[in-house]
């Protein structure tokens, strides 16, 4: 059955479970594009705090924290086109778009130290792939994708490939594991083939003013709020009743944790975000861990679950959600009221903040990388306070200098972990003496699950195959062609969404296939044959 697109919703009201860059995405699509009325938009969320994965908080004196960071390229089509209506944070006449692309123009990604062995700089020039482990990524560019069915990385390359530079700058740059799905790999390598030649140096990565909590979330949730969205905060969706029939699927009750009940009417709809990467995160401090949580602290996940039962075009969770272990991994953020290690950082790498990006440690037991930031990285952070984040792929190893895994270790164990893989202990004693330095480490047990191997169908499409008032959003829904661990595929999933359900004279941007350009596979093979 073919979707009957909605051609009068000023009275359609639009429930959104999640407030995540998708849910966002959509309530500005469905607003500008569809003409349904900001009013009768709402976003439901279980946290207290809009924005997903888009996040960044704190302050001088607690510490400030971000669980990760997003890297962005010149051909996020839909991503830029949201932003391109969006006012930015500090000044209304100019877009989020337009401060972005002014930004990187200053501040533009080349990094020289991007992987660190024993204290010192790696020669990154090559990629280090033999000839074998040329021809195989070749062969993996051009394999179709459901031949390569739930098939892990390890299953394609042989062991020297996990130790060359490329496996180093690919696996810190997206947070590939080992175990990682090979389709994943492949969906990239066709996505990116055009940064393939720069990969070494970060060549192509732009970033936003400030990090995304600040630069993209706030001014969407104003833009949205001016528009009269309803953002209702603490509020979590636990089920979703459906009337199924064989050619048609209809949304009819949400069900809320307070016992509450949503009942859809025939002109209402409901988007869904479906799982997140982000859910049941933990902070821990100075002096104390992390904790790891799971599927039970969880709400997108038991929700998908719930309604993944009562249909197989709902999509299966489990690939995604059942291993912990192997989708976890640690991130942590230090706050220094000194700039002793930011001066020394510059100096030792040869880059200023924020061109320089993702700095790999090869022989960390926890494979860390650092990132430092443009500063400040927060409109409230002052000029002498200089935050950096750091993550490691895997945090239940013990660490080289601190004899306990990452996910045991303390905000002050993680930093002294990491001054001696740096060599400068001696440098930071005094900072660290003196009290001028917090650390917070975050443990995110679903992190790296939408790298988890699958196969065809446990993502859901966006619009399910008879679908009338539903969708799913965000990076568990099915987008042919494009990556996820991207703000790119959520916002495509919002276009998808809105598109699909209502009468518009738009249509979803094109995935952006420089794997077509004769001049990027040119490049890239070079590149590889370094």
């Amino acid at each position: 059955m073919k979707i009957k697109k909605n051609k009068t919703p000023q009275n359609s009201k639009v429930y959104l479970i999640g407030s995540g860059i998708a849910s966002l995405a959509s309530a500005v699509y469905l607003i500008k594009d569809a003409k349904v009325k900001g009013a009768n938009i709402h976003i439901l969320e279980k946290s207290t705090i809009a924005g997903g994965a888009l996040d960044g908080a704190g302050n001088k004196d607690d510490g400030f924290v971000v669980r990760g960071g997003r890297m962005h390229e010149p051909h996020y089509t839909c991503y830029w086109d949201l932003l391109s209506n969006i006012p930015s944070l500090e000044d209304p006449l100019l877009t989020v778009t337009e401060e972005s692309n002014e930004f990187n123009k200053r501040f533009v990604s080349n990094g020289q130290a991007r992987l660190i062995k024993d204290g010192k700089i790696l020669d990154v020039s090559s990629y280090g792939l033999s000839l074998l482990e040329q021809t195989e990524l070749l062969r993996l560019l051009f394999a179709s994708e459901k031949s390569l069915g739930k098939k892990r990385i390890e299953d394609w390359f042989d062991q020297e490939f996990f130790v060359t530079n490329f496996w180093y700058i690919w696996s810190s740059m997206f947070a590939f594991q080992k175990w990682s799905s090979l389709a994943e790999m492949r969906r990239y390598m066709r996505r990116f083939i055009h940064m393939i030649d720069g990969l070494n140096k970060l060549g192509g990565v732009m970033r936003t003013k400030y990090n995304q909590y600040d630069s993209v979330v706030v001014p969407l949730k104003r833009y949205l709020e001016k528009e009269g969205v309803q953002f209702t905060m603490d509020s979590e969706v636990v089920d979703i009743d459906f009337d199924l029939s064989a050619d048609k699927k209809t949304a009819t009750v949400l069900h809320l944790k307070n016992k509450n009940e949503i009942v859809l009417t025939e002109n209402d709809y409901v988007f869904i975000t479906n799982g997140s990467i982000t859910d049941s995160t933990d902070n821990g401090a100075w002096n104390r861990a992390a904790k790891l949580k799971g599927f039970e602290e969880s709400g997108s996940w038991k929700l998908w679950k719930k309604i993944a039962e009562k249909d197989t075009a709902f999509g299966n969770p489990s690939p995604f959600c059942d291993a912990i272990d192997l989708q976890k991994w640690y991130s942590f953020t230090a706050t220094f009221k000194d700039s002793t290690f930011h001066d020394h950082m510059e100096n030792f790498s040869g880059n200023v903040d924020g061109t320089g990006g993702l700095v790999t440690l090869t022989d960390s037991n926890w494979l860390m990388s650092i990132v430092i930031a443009r500063q400040p990285h927060f409109p409230n952070q002052p000029d002498d306070v200089k935050i950096f984040w750091v993550y490691g792929l895997y945090p239940d190893r013990k660490g080289n200098y601190i004899n306990k895994t990452m996910a045991e270790c303390t905000g002050a164990e993680i930093l002294e972990e990491l001054w001696f893989h740096l060599k400068v202990q001696e440098m930071m004693k005094p900072i660290t003496d003196a009290g001028k330095v917090n650390c917070i480490p975050t443990a995110m047990p679903f992190i790296d699950s939408l790298f988890m191997p699958r196969k065809m169908g446990d993502r859901p499409k966006v619009l399910p195959k008879g679908a009338t008032n539903f969708a799913f959003l965000g990076q568990f829904a099915e987008v042919p062609k494009d990556v996820v661990f991207t703000v790119e595929y959520s916002v495509r999933t919002a276009q998808t969404a809105v598109y699909g359900l209502f009468k518009t004279d738009k249509k979803v941007l094109p995935v952006y296939e420089s794997i077509h350009s004769p001049e990027a596979l040119i490049k890239a093979a070079k590149a590889i044959s370094r």
